[in-house]
């Protein structure tokens, strides 16, 4: 696949945009009219930046209101053409996109558009240039590519040809089957834009709403698959207006174009016999979570083991040759980083405690790997001792680490190879936690999209509808990325200010991370007890919220007295219940769930309101505002 991306996506100078889009790995570049107008240069200086940066300028972009113009008009259109064509030829590209027309002037009638585009094309060959026709979905007479390309086919002209736009076809609900019969070669370029499902104006979506390839819910993919069904070989193109990338990281959202763009190419060569996208391996089967660690020091580990221990996790190994204890409970492993050198050390000097790295069990790590590669992902390495094992690694949220063993190899065995046995816990039980429910991981709001599609391209995952999180001092919006068996659970908190528990912690930990774990057990009042026992703090629950759940659910009063006795949320969908048991926070917002699901497929967020007011009184020093954490 011929990757390109119009700097209309990015945000930044066009200087910045051109860079970020070349070290992203894209193809070429589509030249927004509106960024070359801002900058401080010629035509020739923005060919030659691109030249020097290793990308083809696909196209020149918009064109607007040309074709079906009245006579008093038409000669006008024409004279502006001209002007657009001497750009074109100092930037060193061939080709200008034009729009369907809007303006109110316009007169209908496929034949006067075709003759309109006759003339351009001869117009355009005779300075070896080319015009691409694009049906704007909200176009006055054109807004179906089905009507675009019989205005092309009329014009007859081997200069002029048609621009497909996922995005105009795709909001309209237009049969894409029907671009399966367009011979290849009139297809100059296709652009490609997701969107979430939003019923709204289509100008207004458009311009505000559009996100990557497998970002939104249109079915881009179908889209590409019919394209590529004619055989078409030519650039994709993302052209992507959405006020969030607008306003985010130039390189960030570069690099976001260009994953989407591999894992769309891949997802098409998986269905249709097409030379879009290269062999690699399948997403990555999670099989489970291996296990999470924390980065720390001597003098904190203690209080985070002690809250390990109170919630009933027994030491089980030590590193051989580096200061990292491994806890056990049920399947569940939790290792504690206290090293002085290495990446945990430097994860802990800007982060302070912090769960840095979680392993991914997966059907085989080095396919994964090979994957995660394909789709952009960083890889980590750092060095290990004689006779340790290095685990394939790439950087995950916040800069973290994404650990990828199997049972298939020696990675399987980690914990035997790299550890040493012991055995202290004095012959005391564990409580009852089996094995990791789920992770949720907090992020930036403008965030969100780039984890999202990092996770679905590289393992087999799918993504839930958004839901809001009601913070008491604001709105978090919260997404997961789950597998099929359940073996994988990501929360996406996205933060938009820093007064949410969840933006309180992205400022206070310097970055995005994991900010609690959940542990499931099969009776959440044995579980509770056993914690007690052990000396566990859970987070204290107002007692308002048990007559309002008592109420809303028509619970037996006995129940709700236990409910409210052990500070256990409770829950319930068409699928079964769920129970929720929280600790306190610790450090700057990170803390412990202990879950029991019958049937429930959800994480609880009618509770959020209740659990986060809780967690912020916990964490409210006596005297300080309420507004301040």
């Amino acid at each position: 696949m011929k990757t390109s991306i119009a700097t209309v996506t990015l945000s930044g100078e066009l200087p910045d945009k051109l860079e970020a889009i070349a070290r992203a790995g894209f193809d070429g570049v589509e030249i927004f009219e509106n960024d070359f107008l801002a900058f401080d240069g010629s035509p020739a200086d923005v060919g030659k930046m691109a030249n020097d940066l290793g990308l083809k300028i696909t196209l020149f972009q918009p064109f607007r209101d040309f074709e079906g113009m009245p006579d008093g008009l038409r000669s006008r259109t024409f004279d502006r053409a001209e002007r657009k064509f001497d750009v074109m030829q100092e930037l060193g590209t061939d080709m200008v996109l034009v729009c369907s027309n809007v303006s109110q002037a316009a007169l209908g009638g496929i034949d006067r558009a075709a003759a309109d585009f006759h003339e351009l094309g001869e117009r355009a060959a005779k300075r070896g240039l080319k015009v691409g026709y694009e049906a704007l979905a909200w176009g006055r007479y054109v807004n179906d590519h089905r009507d675009a390309w019989e205005i092309v086919r009329r014009a007859n002209h081997p200069n002029v040809g048609l621009i497909l736009d996922s995005f105009h076809s795709l909001s309209r609900k237009i049969d894409i089957n029907s671009i399966r019969s367009i011979p290849k070669e009139r297809i100059f370029i296709v652009q490609l834009a997701d969107a979430p499902l939003i019923d709204m104006d289509l100008l207004y979506w458009s311009r505000h709403f559009r996100n990557m390839p497998g970002e939104g819910d249109l079915p881009v993919t179908a889209f590409t698959e019919a394209v590529a069904s004619t055989g078409y070989d030519g650039y994709f193109s993302l052209e992507i207006f959405n006020d969030q990338f607008r306003g985010g990281s130039t390189r960030a959202i570069a690099a976001d174009g260009h994953r989407s763009l591999i894992y769309l190419a891949d997802q098409v060569r998986r269905n249709v016999q097409t030379p879009i996208g290269v062999p690699m391996p399948e997403r990555a089967v999670v099989r489970g979570i291996g296990f999470v660690e924390f980065a720390t020091d001597e003098d904190e580990a203690v209080e985070l083991i002690a809250l390990l221990q109170a919630l009933g996790f027994r030491k089980r190994a030590i590193h051989r040759s580096k200061k990292v204890t491994l806890f056990e409970q049920g399947s569940i492993r939790i290792l504690v980083n206290a090293d002085p050198l290495g990446f945990a050390s430097a994860a802990y000097a800007v982060h302070g405690t912090f769960a840095y790295a979680l392993a991914l069990v997966v059907e085989d790590a080095t396919e994964a790997y090979r994957r995660a590669l394909a789709m952009d992902a960083e890889p980590f390495q750092q060095a290990v001792a004689d006779g340790e094992l290095e685990l394939p690694a790439i950087r995950g949220v916040g800069g973290g680490l994404i650990y990828l063993i199997d049972d298939k190899s020696p990675l399987g065995r980690f914990s035997e190879i790299d550890f040493e046995p012991v055995s202290e816990d004095g012959g005391k039980a564990g409580a009852g936690l089996l094995q990791f429910d789920h992770i949720a991981q907090t992020v930036a709001y403008d965030e969100m999209l780039t984890w999202l599609l990092f996770y679905t391209s590289i393992f087999e995952t799918r993504k839930t509808p958004m839901v809001d999180i009601i913070d008491p001092s604001g709105v978090v919006r919260s997404q997961v990325v789950e597998n099929e068996t359940g073996r994988l659970r990501l929360t996406m908190n996205g933060a938009e200010n820093r007064r949410t528990l969840a933006g309180h912690f992205i400022a206070e930990k310097f970055g995005s991370g994991i900010q609690h774990l959940a542990f499931s057990t099969d009776d959440i009042f044995v579980t509770a007890r056993s914690l007690r026992k052990q000396g566990f703090k859970p987070l204290h629950i107002s007692p308002n919220y048990y007559d309002d759940v008592e109420a809303r659910f028509g619970l037996d009063a006995d129940l709700t007295e236990r409910l409210k006795a052990e500070n256990i949320l409770y829950d319930r969908d068409e699928h079964g219940e769920y129970f929720q048991l929280y600790s306190g926070t610790y450090g700057e917002g990170f803390f412990f769930e202990i879950v029991e699901r019958r049937g429930y497929r959800g994480y609880g967020a009618p509770n959020a309101i209740f659990r986060i007011a809780a967690l912020k009184r916990q964490m409210r020093p006596e005297g300080v505002p309420k507004d301040a954490v």
